[in-house]
């Protein structure tokens, strides 16, 4: 999914840059959703990504005058938010606390349409499968496929998050796929091909 701007945001960043916090407080309120919703999928914990999402803006306000208005406030936000998440994995990484707990449903698996019960084994099953591949992932290997498939994000943006260049993004989601390819294949969930597709089991 992509965020777009919004008609004032413009304003409220001049004016919460010149120390407006009602200003800050709408930029707040707009991208609350997009920025809790990425945390709690790097976190898979309602409280922790609500207090990440809490000091994401915390850090984003106090930075303000780094901001660059050349890019996109919503991928530097989401960067900050990133940023925060992969720092709290790092350090919990003793309580298991990381980006490999459940995700919500990919896009993909869902559909309006998958109500009964059957369907909706089916399609548990399915959130499995992909469920178990992305835990053999590395934590960077997954922050890239999960800003790419679950966010829609282009390979600049989530270069932009993760802060690196975008010929680095595009090797490590080469990397991922062939991993999860070759991963699903040993797991007997993923079928053979001889030629497989360079979007690999993610489409």
């Amino acid at each position: 999914m992509k965020y777009q701007g919004f008609e004032d945001e413009p304003r409220w960043l001049e004016e919460a840059r010149g120390g407006n916090k009602e200003s800050f407080g709408k930029l707040m309120e707009a991208y609350q959703s997009p920025v809790f919703n990425l945390a709690y999928r790097m976190l898979s914990n309602a409280d922790e990504a609500e207090q990440a999402a809490q000091e994401a803006f915390i850090r984003a306000w106090t930075r303000l005058d780094s901001y660059n208005p050349q890019h996109k406030f919503s991928t530097w936000l989401l960067s900050i938010t990133s940023n925060y998440c992969i720092d709290l994995i790092r350090k919990r990484r003793k309580q298991l606390l990381s980006i490999d707990g459940p995700l919500p449903p990919h896009p993909a698996l869902t559909s309006e349409q998958a109500i009964g019960p059957e369907a909706q084994a089916v399609e548990g099953e399915q959130q499995e499968v992909v469920q178990s591949l992305l835990e053999t992932l590395p934590e960077d290997y997954r922050e890239a496929v999960v800003l790419r498939y679950w966010y829609d994000m282009s390979y600049d943006e989530i270069a932009e998050v993760m802060q690196t260049t975008v010929s680095a993004i595009k090797s490590r989601l080469f990397r991922a796929r062939r991993q999860l390819a070759e991963t699903g294949l040993e797991m007997g969930i993923v079928p053979s091909t001889e030629g497989p597709s360079p979007e690999g089991v993610m489409v």
